[in-house]
């Protein structure tokens, strides 16, 4: 049994994170699963988009503190391949949250329960969500004298507001889906059967939109945060200017006009 599963359906990846005893918690193996699906993910032409979620009632309980943080800090040996990986490659628990690892793609969370820690900051890498009504949210780290090192620091301020964020960051508390909500944090929040049906509803949405668009506005959106207007704006034309280019720009258009559904090709 695969503790992260990997699947392709049409133009649909989906992750799911496969540890529901361990409420899905992020060890050396998990992490070297995600981070391969990211990989898969940016690297093959026919995934537009992705889906990510957890098996069980959990969504991600965040780093296992028994088996990947001992390993990271040297606390314990590695003892299989999967340690091994990990100690080989530093970019894999990082990438495995979406810290530094880009997709190219975007990225949809179906969480369909606790996004706590590390689970919370692999939401934070995402670029939609979606919560059960059921869900928590929170960066637990400073309770146990860690760092919130998966980037909730950086993001976090930028997706919630400073004040807000830094309540969270520094108390370690816990919120509601409401409440994630009602500070921007979640797209949608749905009952529990509901969750991976609507991040698959928008899913379908954006796969059937023009691959290379989709992928400029992402990394538009993404690289312009934060840049002086001016700036931005012109960073902007750079990205877009390419996307008039493409054949897909001219089926677009044309399917309108001859009131067909386009086909894109992603070229």
């Amino acid at each position: 049994m695969s503790l992260v599963e990997y699947q392709v359906e049409g133009h649909i990846a989906r992750v799911t994170l496969n540890r529901p005893e361990a409420k899905n918690a992020m060890n050396p193996e998990v992490a070297v699963g995600l981070y391969d699906s990211w990989v898969s993910i940016r690297d093959d032409d026919q995934v537009r988009v992705a889906v990510v979620t957890g098996t069980g009632d959990c969504f991600c309980a965040g780093a296992d503190l028994g088996q990947l943080v001992p390993l990271m800090s040297g606390a314990r040996k590695p003892e299989n391949d999967w340690d091994e990986r990990v100690l080989a490659n530093s970019n894999i628990a990082a990438g495995a949250l979406l810290r530094n690892f880009n997709p190219e793609k975007p990225v949809i969370a179906a969480i369909n329960g606790h996004a706590i820690a590390g689970g919370m900051e692999l939401v934070q890498g995402t670029d939609i969500r979606v919560a059960s009504t059921k869900a928590r949210f929170g960066v637990q780290e400073v309770k146990w004298a860690l760092f919130p090192a998966g980037g909730s620091s950086v993001r976090l301020p930028v997706q919630v507001g400073f004040a807000k964020a830094m309540e969270l960051l520094l108390t370690g508390d816990l919120i509601d889906a409401k409440a994630a909500l009602d500070c921007g944090f979640l797209n949608h929040v749905v009952e529990p059967d509901q969750v991976l049906a609507k991040a698959m509803e928008i899913a379908e949405k954006i796969a059937a939109n023009g691959p290379i668009a989709v992928k400029a506005i992402r990394k538009s959106a993404r690289e312009c945060l934060g840049l002086p207007e001016a700036e931005a704006l012109k960073h902007e034309s750079t990205i877009s200017g390419a996307v008039f280019q493409t054949e897909d720009a001219r089926e677009g258009p044309l399917a309108f006009m001859q009131k067909r559904k386009p086909v894109y090709k992603g070229r």
